[in-house]
């Protein structure tokens, strides 16, 4: 834990991909994926991230776990900054962080047993000998709720939620304190999220964990998540407790994205707020609110400056939010 209390500190973080053109193929153009976003994890909290296809989440994702190196900022882990350091620096911090993919398919080897899968990390950072290795893979399974016989089995020889269990018992192998969660629920059956949701909730109480969870459902992010971020092209537009954003969202963007949620009960009807036009491309981003061009509150300003990320008057003291108009009537 860093001297502030807080597991991770993410400063200003960007991750511009170069844009190659032309016969020499040179970078001309940058995709600003990750352009500025600054949060922080305490130990044993999970925060949510959430935004639309695209706007930069699993970047991020991957620039905290160090599967890429950022352009520039800092990643504080432990009061390490993990951002610049070489690949053999990074292994005993590989310990500490770990990830959850999307997809289970992709992310564990087609051609390798479970037993395999899950001892493959015990290997490479020299942990044990074989025997408590294999005991080690047995306790894993146990605490996914996978048989033991699983051991002998084939990633193809399970259903998508049994693949995820492998995954997250891949994740945990290493006791890691941190672990980035990329839309672990997004390819399952709702009712397989669900039990994933709540298996990684038990997780992290018995093994005290800490979760970047990374999602496009609002829905799924409140049920797990103990503060909310919301993402869009890039960066961060608010911020806050998950409970006060779902109940009392202040940016527009957040507004629309709470108002697509299905209400349960047929006869109560929830606002809609629309949305115009398209998620502009990060290669060109609109100067200004990145979101002005979309936003039905938007003004001259809005194109103009960029608002800051801060508590506005009348939101609850711990909600932060990217906005020129916050507390503004709803346009006609």
């Amino acid at each position: 834990m860093s001297s502030s209390g807080n597991l991770l500190e993410v400063r200003d973080l960007k991750m511009h991909f170069p844009v190659r053109e032309g016969i020499f193929m040179r970078a001309s153009k940058f995709n600003k994926a990750v352009d500025g976003v600054s949060f922080s994890i305490a130990p044993g909290e999970t925060l949510g991230l959430v935004g639309e296809s695209g706007c930069g989440k699993s970047t991020l994702g991957r620039c905290i776990t160090r599967l890429y190196k950022p352009t520039s900022g800092q990643i504080l882990f432990q009061d390490q900054d993990i951002s610049t350091i070489s690949p053999r620096a990074l292994k005993p911090v590989r310990r500490e962080i770990q990830m959850i993919f999307q997809d289970p398919m992709e992310s564990l080897n087609s051609r390798h047993t479970v037993g395999e899968i899950l001892v493959e990390p015990l290997v490479v950072q020299g942990i044990g000998n074989s025997a408590s290795r294999h005991k080690r893979v047995a306790e894993l399974l146990d605490l996914v709720g996978l048989p033991a016989r699983s051991v002998t089995r084939y990633p193809f020889e399970f259903s998508g939620g049994q693949r995820q269990r492998i995954g997250i018992a891949r994740s945990i192998a290493l006791n890691p304190k941190l672990i980035v969660c990329d839309e672990p629920v997004s390819a399952l059956d709702v009712s397989i999220q669900s039990q994933i949701l709540n298996l990684l909730i038990d997780l992290q109480q018995e093994l005290k964990l800490s979760y970047l969870f990374i999602a496009h459902d609002l829905a799924v992010v409140k049920h797990i998540s103990d503060r909310i971020a919301i993402m869009y092209l890039g960066k961060i537009v608010e911020t806050g407790p998950g409970e006060s954003i779902y109940r009392d969202p202040q940016h527009p963007y957040t507004k629309s994205l709470i108002s697509a949620i299905p209400v349960p009960d047929p006869h109560h009807r929830r606002g809609r707020v629309v949305l115009r036009g398209d998620v502009p491309s990060p290669i060109n981003p609109p100067s200004g609110c990145s979101f002005h061009t979309r936003c039905p509150y938007a003004t001259g300003i809005c194109s103009q400056q960029t608002p800051v990320l801060m508590n506005h008057p009348g939101s609850h003291k711990e909600v932060m939010a990217a906005c020129h108009h916050i507390g503004a009537p709803a346009p006609l």
